[in-house]
């Protein structure tokens, strides 16, 4: 029986003409699998649950149906009111499910808004006195914004939990129990996430009603395009390793997840002394700061970019090829949500980590998520003291790591102007990345 879903296009799923242009422009012809079985529930307004792994098209899987919805209902929205909320567990996240509304709405008279933490709460309180057909926001500021009666939940059509594992994580429950409390009674709502704890599911049997249940890929698993290994190496080793594998293997763009912000600082810094293009995004940066890091990188002129967990979700950044794991999480869910910054779309990616003898703990309770064990790859010259125990798995077969491919030497999509390594002049700190202060495009938070 052949695959019905060769032969799906936008247009087949029932969105309208404004949409599917939008979508021809943005070079989107065929729905992914996950906005396959979502999109037509969601204009049929069905409750959902979903679950895919990330870089699936998530976002437009309800994005896409929503606003197809809100452009053919004939009700205005009220003044510091809502017809859409999406609740999102981070500022990265919200910015960039807000940037998919206003892609993919181009063609339609909506507006759209983001509102979350650590900038200023006016302008968002002004922004939102007309009303605003979508709103995506992080808990704790919407719930600010409630408070003041900037925004008013009376006239919410649908809700939509975007990454509400990584909400609970946060510790955003209580923020929650208070929105649930404060909208009406009767609505749609939309669970979507990467994965799905016994906590998501009773937090989902209390919110919704006879959802279709989605799962386009087995639960916890990670893009088959990555090619995961591992470094064994002695933890006051790791930095000095992560600068020989950047230079041998003269690897492009690097994402690099760190556990704390001060090790992210520390890494940038060494970076940055070897004139390496570098910044970090962590909680302690002002958002502005963390846009700017973020800008710079996807604009090529950042080559390192470190990163806390803050970032494991939210970051849509094209043709990733490496992301490294300089310490291991200490949820081993996030090491899926890290490593699927890259093998996006489609493409092929590469997850490296650097694993010390006191994180066996974490890489067991991952490799049992993930229900394989990672390929290991001893580095000459840093060959560690403190050995890291082998690994296997709890239970179920062991599934043989295959080796991984060598890496490209000077692959494509190194860019000419990443100096480094003592040649060059030295980036200028006091801007945190050598980038110039200069020419980075403005995005305007609110929709059309």
């Amino acid at each position: 029986m052949s695959d019905p879903r060769q032969a799906v296009h936008f247009a087949d799923l029932g969105l309208n003409e404004p949409l599917c242009e939008a979508l021809a422009e943005l070079a989107y012809s065929v729905p992914t699998p996950v906005q396959i079985e979502a999109i037509p529930a969601v204009l049929a307004g069905r409750d959902l649950m979903a679950a895919a792994q990330t870089g699936t098209g998530k976002t437009g899987g309800f994005a896409l149906p929503l606003l197809h919805r809100l452009s053919g209902d004939p009700i205005q929205v009220q003044p510091n009111s809502v017809k859409v909320l999406v609740l999102v567990p981070t500022r990265e996240l919200a910015e960039q499910v807000h940037a998919s509304f206003q892609a993919y709405g181009r063609y339609l008279v909506l507006r759209t808004y983001a509102a979350y933490g650590g900038v200023s709460i006016n302008p968002q309180m002004m922004a939102l006195r007309k009303g605003v057909d979508v709103l995506v926001a992080t808990p704790g500021r919407l719930l600010d914004l409630h408070r003041q009666n900037a925004v008013k939940l009376g006239q919410v059509q649908t809700l939509v939990l975007d990454e509400a594992d990584r909400m609970l994580d946060l510790g955003f429950s209580r923020e929650l129990d208070a929105v649930f409390a404060a909208l009406p009674k009767r609505l749609q709502t939309l669970l979507f996430s990467a994965t799905f704890s016994e906590a998501i599911r009773t937090m989902a049997a209390a919110l919704l009603v006879q959802p279709l249940s989605v799962e386009v890929s087995r639960p916890n698993s990670t893009v088959g395009k990555i090619r995961q290994w591992l470094v064994p190496v002695d933890k006051k080793k790791k930095a000095a390793l992560f600068c020989h594998l950047l230079k041998n293997r003269r690897w492009g763009q690097v994402l690099v997840f760190v556990k704390t912000r001060k090790g992210a600082e520390q890494l940038v810094a060494l970076l940055q002394d070897k004139r390496i293009a570098a910044d970090a995004i962590h909680g302690d940066k002002a958002q502005a700061s963390r846009q700017r890091a973020l800008d710079c990188f996807k604009a090529g002129e950042v080559q390192v970019l470190v990163a806390t967990d803050v970032a494991a979700r939210g970051l849509d950044i094209e043709a990733l090829p490496q992301v490294v794991n300089f310490d291991l999480p200490i949820v081993a869910e996030d090491y899926i949500h890290r490593i699927g910054r890259t093998g996006r779309a489609g493409a092929e990616g590469e997850a490296i980590s650097l694993v010390c003898a006191d994180e066996v703990t974490q890489l067991v309770a991952i490799e049992n998520l993930i229900g394989q064990l990672i390929a290991r790859e001893e580095e000459p010259g840093f060959e560690p003291a403190h050995r890291v125990p082998q690994t296997q798995l709890a239970v179920g077969a062991i599934k043989k790591p295959k080796k991984p491919k060598a890496a490209k030497v000077g692959g494509k999509g190194t860019p000419g102007n990443w100096v480094g390594f003592d040649s060059g002049p030295a980036p200028d700190r006091r801007r945190g990345s050598g980038a110039r202060p200069g020419g980075r495009k403005k995005s305007s938070p609110a929709g059309r």
